[in-house]
């Protein structure tokens, strides 16, 4: 099957990345905001998370398959990281981050959603 990457289910795949920006980007800007000083790397990573998520969302809009691909790429292995150090070493973490035991406060999402995005740019292929 070929086409676009931003038709059809593609676009519920968009809308779940501009969400999923939104969310991380606003929950990650009111905690560097307010609280920076308590947890500055799980606040930073939820930013850093919010950015790659920014990133796909533009990406898979303009159909750009190969930024999408290695932005879909980063995700996973921050997902992957992330939730495993985040498991391993908690005290690094004292708070969590949208990738933290691999996304387990956005209900797994981060680690399905990049899986999700490969699957369909090799199906769009």
């Amino acid at each position: 099957m070929t086409g676009s990457i931003s038709t059809g289910p593609g676009r519920a795949l968009i809308a779940v990345y501009g969400l999923f920006a939104l969310a991380a980007g606003s929950r990650a800007g009111v905690q560097i905001a307010t609280r920076f000083s308590e947890a500055p790397l799980a606040y930073s990573l939820s930013a850093f998370a919010a950015a790659v998520y920014i990133l796909l969302t533009v990406a898979l809009w303009r159909g750009a398959r190969r930024l999408a691909l290695v932005s879909l790429g980063i995700e996973l292995a921050g997902v992957l990281a992330i939730g495993t150090l985040s498991l391993v070493d908690q005290a690094a973490f004292p708070d969590e981050t949208v990738w933290s035991a691999y996304g387990k406060g956005y209900l797994f999402i981060p680690l399905v959603l990049p899986l999700v995005g490969l699957f369909w740019l090799r199906r769009r292929r």
